[in-house]
This record gives C-alpha cells, structure tokens and sequence, in this order.
C-alpha cells in the first residue's frame, strides 16, 4: 500500500503515487464530455492507418474516445 502523502507532498506530482496519473476513462469526471479535437484528430488518423474507419465516430465522448484510440493504437502498431 501507498504511503499517505505528507501535508506537503502535493499527490498528483508525487512519483511514488501512480494513482493519480492513469484513470480508467471511466472514472474521468469529464468523461461524459464531447471529446476534443486532438482526441479526434487522433482517432481519425489511427482508424484510417489501422484500415479501419468505422472506427472514427464523431459522436464519441472523450472517455469512449480514449479507449477507442487505446484500442487502436495497437491495431495500427503503435503500441
């Protein structure tokens, strides 16, 4: 178990506490937002090198994004 941050440890920089740098897109509190335009710049990209582009949808919200891309960063090979 992780150690309690100190009252001037600042967690979300504290490299011994990863539990604040990676989220499951599903906890993201604006996760339910639309997702940005880098999110689907990205996604465009990967679906059409992964030969996939059913894989883009405009509609998508920034966490179904995320995992979109996850997913298709390795079937482009970029993982």
């Amino acid at each position: 178990m992780a150690k309690a941050a100190t009252k001037n440890e600042n967690p979300k920089t504290n490299p011994k506490d990863a539990s604040n740098r990676v989220k499951d897109p599903d906890q993201w509190t604006t996760g339910s937002e639309p997702m940005t335009g880098a999110q689907a710049s990205y996604l465009k990209t990967l679906s059409e090198e992964a030969k996939e582009p059913e894989a883009f949808d405009p509609d998508l919200d920034k966490a179904e994004a995320s995992k979109r891309i996850d997913a298709l960063r390795t079937d482009a090979g970029h993982a």
